[in-house]
């Protein structure tokens, strides 16, 4: 497929050129007209079923007025319903094509910020790092959005829902490099108070304060939010230690925004005395590196901010940041400076330990594809890259024509998808590819993106630890 030769636009607020459209119009108008549906089965793993939807009708007007319900407030009871919740969205929406990003207190006043925060954050920090989803209901299983608010509204409206009948598991990178990251997580935080036990938020690389700080969503709080802005920032890296490292759907599929991670040998757990501002230093080689196992993914300590590359805890690092490789074994990640790379062998080791039929992680994008030559372009949102014995193991990317900013005119101009589990055997995927909501509104980068690596390789992870 063509790339589009187009490149985002540069203005610091909506575009004027762009029509503004009425609340109730603007998340019916991102429902997009082709969406691919393909099921694979473990004996048919190339049958693919193409079907397409057509456009909905755009009843309502264009309209530049705002919905009745802004500035947005928080319940007096703190209990969040569905039009609440639809509400939000709509807001959200509309804002974000019709005001300049200075202007987002006037929709979200920092005190139902904070209000929102606080009850999602209390729910989050009592997960395990490995949730357990074991419900007689189907699943919606959603990779790396990135901040494109417009692209996630409409999987919302096309996949149905959260609902008692539909679970969603998000495998994390809601935020950086799209132009929207806090609308973003925050209306996934919404969802996760309205609906705690059928909306689960896992945590991405990106959700890290050295990221955050490099990829524009630092930059995007401080933009919208002005002086309050270092109080929005501060809560949002609060919340992100909170959010669990994978899930375990009906004990036959596991989640994560990475993937597999190594075994920690036992170590002192006492620093040599006198020393006590050292970091302990524990580079594992290639030849002792083995797989981890849940228990000790159960145990590792993931409020932490940046995970780190080196120490005692270097499992939340795995578990965000490592990558599948068709060579076999477990070898450091160095093109990323962080995690491993993981073979066949070790997919195949680990879903038969838990008796898993599916790993299914995320955090690759075109971008990252485009120099991994040893594995399947991510033009579809989706790829299968490992087919062992035991089951199969899936990257899925959920943010089409990514990165929103690109450097280069020529586009990637990729699908996102996502996934649906069935009950009762959970093992089937069912994948669901769909082209980005366009146009987008044109707004400026929070981030040099000209500058900055696309795909997260080569980080300075040494400078960061200085830093802090």
């Amino acid at each position: 497929m063509q790339r589009k030769k187009e490149r985002e636009g540069l203005t610091g607020s909506p575009s004027s050129s762009s029509p503004l459209r009425s609340p109730s119009s603007t998340i019916a108008s991102s429902l997009h007209t082709r969406v691919s549906v393909s099921m694979l089965t473990q004996s048919e793993s190339s049958t693919t079923t193409t079907c397409s939807t057509s456009s909905p009708s755009h009843d309502a007007r264009p309209s530049p007025l705002p919905p009745s319900s802004i500035p947005l407030s928080w319940p007096p009871n703190a209990k969040l319903t569905l039009d609440w919740l639809l509400a939000f969205m709509s807001v959200f929406d509309w804002s974000s094509r019709n005001l300049p990003p200075s202007d987002f207190p006037s929709v979200l006043p920092v005190s139902v910020f904070d209000a929102l925060v606080l009850s999602a954050s209390k729910i989050l920090h009592k997960e395990p790092n490995c949730v357990r989803i074991d419900h007689d209901s189907s699943v919606v299983v959603v990779g790396d959005v990135h901040g494109q608010l417009h692209d996630l509204l409409f999987l919302l409206r096309d996949a149905g829902f959260p609902s008692q009948n539909r679970i969603f598991v998000f495998n994390g990178d809601y935020v950086d490099r799209g132009a929207w990251g806090l609308e973003t997580f925050l209306l996934l935080l919404a969802w996760k108070v309205l609906m705690p036990n059928r909306v689960y938020l896992l945590r991405g690389n990106h959700e890290s304060k050295y990221c955050t700080s490099v990829y524009g969503f630092e930059q995007e709080v401080m933009a919208k939010y002005g002086g309050q802005g270092k109080h929005v920032y501060r809560k949002c890296l609060g919340c992100f230690e909170g959010l669990p490292l994978a899930s375990i759907i009906a004990g036959r599929v596991y989640t994560a925004h990475g993937g597999l991670f190594r075994s920690m040998p036992s170590t002192p757990s006492k620093r040599p005395k006198g020393r006590k501002g050292r970091r302990i230093t524990l580079n594992q080689d290639s030849s002792t590196l083995s797989l981890g196992s849940l228990e000790e993914l159960s145990k590792a300590r993931r409020s932490v901010l940046d995970p780190p590359w080196e120490g005692t805890n270097l499992i939340p690092g795995d578990v965000l940041w490592s990558d599948p490789s068709m060579i076999s074994g477990l070898s450091p990640n160095k093109d990323r400076g962080i995690g491993l790379l993981w073979g066949p062998d070790c997919t195949e080791e680990f879903l038969r330990n838990y008796n898993l039929k599916l790993i299914i992680r995320s955090h690759e994008g075109p971008d990252a594809r485009e120099k991994r030559a040893d594995l399947s372009g991510m033009q579809d949102g989706y790829t299968i890259d490992h087919e062992v014995e035991s089951g199969k193991l899936i990257t899925l990317f959920s943010a089409p024509d990514y990165p929103q900013f690109q450097a280069t005119e020529e586009r990637y101009n990729n699908k996102g998808a996502y996934i649906v589990l069935q009950p009762p055997d959970f093992d089937t995927p069912v994948f669901h590819s769909f082209e980005a909501v366009t146009p987008r509104p044109k707004v400026n980068a929070y981030y040099s993106y000209e500058d900055v690596i696309d795909s997260d390789e080569e980080l300075d992870f040494g400078a960061a630890a200085e830093d802090d």
